[in-house]
């Protein structure tokens, strides 16, 4: 009898550590969908960066899912499709973008202007996926830049380095119709760029990728509603007379209005190879364990928005357990806090011990 109930109560804890496996994100279940993925074909040949996407080099990388909204499901999907791909070689990432547009129109025409006041397209990269010292690169449909450096992302108090350039970045656009002119429909417009690894790393790290590598990586399109007035494109507007909010439409939807959550971003993952035949993709066993450090990070914030101090326990959080189970491995969540400041850290026992803190950075402590 002894036996049986031991055998019992083994099971039943069991089955309440799998269920508060699955249950530890249910209060934040858009924040923690599974980020998309694209495994990155190598070529030896680089495409011409002119905005024509049916260069025959193109036809060895493959389409992305189409766009959707920023928030997920939790909105309608895009009426209009984007897609893109991407190509790698040894000194650069080359991608192509297409977007369905019926009404081409943009007003912007210098660098570094604040482009995404037109429609755009935005590409963001974290090389070394750490959330730390990300790239920004925007585009419209008349081929001007505005790109910036992030030490860190706004809601850290993050300050964009606008003067930063990307130094040896090309792009180029093609328009499927015509520039400013309502009286006719237009089909869209394609973009190609061309990112060079030392414009997007730190330091002395601007070699190549290597075989299996995997970058944070995120792509959005903006999307104004606009009407016609005196023969011009111009925004609508509400009752008060505000511009209406734009359209975000991404490749990975972080699940907020914000491209700034790098840790939300998709995976850009490496192969040496010309076609992803034997290239499979597998979320990082780290990343995994990172995903309870984030769930924590967002809850201390919702908590100390309410109580202006930190939560010093898990239960404070409304997270009720303190042992997961992840790729068949325990792990222990542990948090502290103070009135200025936290940390969480969770740990294995046998492999790294991961920490975040209220500055949302992600460090080892062994």
């Amino acid at each position: 009898m002894f036996i049986k109930r031991t055998l019992l109560f083994g099971m039943a804890l069991l089955a309440s550590q799998y269920a508060n496996a699955q249950n530890a994100f249910s209060s934040m279940p858009y924040l923690f969908t599974t980020p998309k993925n694209y495994v990155v074909t190598y070529t030896k040949q680089s495409p011409k960066i002119d905005g024509n996407i049916n260069d025959p080099i193109w036809e060895q990388a493959a389409w992305t899912d189409k766009f959707v909204d920023i928030e997920g499901d939790l909105k309608p999907k895009p009426h209009l499709n984007t897609q893109l791909k991407m190509l790698w070689s040894d000194s650069c990432l080359f991608i192509a973008v297409k977007m369905e547009e019926p009404h081409l129109w943009a007003n912007l025409t210098k660098h570094d202007a604040v482009i995404y006041n037109d429609n755009d397209f935005e590409l963001f990269i974290d090389p070394d996926g750490d959330t730390r010292d990300y790239f920004e690169i925007e585009v419209n449909q008349l081929n001007k830049i505005f790109d910036l450096f992030m030490p860190k992302p706004y809601r850290d108090r993050g300050n964009a380095l606008i003067s930063w350039n990307a130094p040896g970045m090309e792009s180029a656009v093609q328009l499927q119709g015509t520039l400013n002119n309502p009286t006719d429909k237009d089909n869209g417009w394609t973009v190609e760029m061309k990112i060079p690894y030392r414009s997007v790393k730190m330091g002395f790290a601007s070699g190549a990728p290597k075989e299996g590598d995997l970058w944070r990586i995120n792509f959005s399109r903006v999307q104004w509603d606009t009407e016609v007035k005196n023969n011009k494109y111009v925004k609508l507007k509400d009752a008060n007379g505000k511009n209406l909010p734009e359209r975000n439409w991404v490749w990975s939807a972080p699940g907020i209005i914000s491209m700034h959550a790098p840790e939300r971003w998709g995976y850009l993952q490496f192969t040496k190879s010309t076609t992803t035949d034997n290239a499979t993709f597998t979320l990082p066993y780290a990343d995994l364990q990172k995903q309870y450090l984030w769930l924590v990070y967002y809850k201390q914030k919702e908590y100390r928005a309410k109580h202006q101090q930190f939560a010093n326990n898990l239960a404070d959080l409304d997270i009720n357990a303190a042992t997961y189970s992840i790729n068949g491995k325990d792990n222990t969540l542990t948090v502290s806090g103070t009135r200025q400041q936290f940390l969480a850290t969770i740990t294995d026992g046998n492999n790294k011990t991961w920490a975040i803190d209220n500055s949302g950075e992600v460090i080892i402590l062994k």
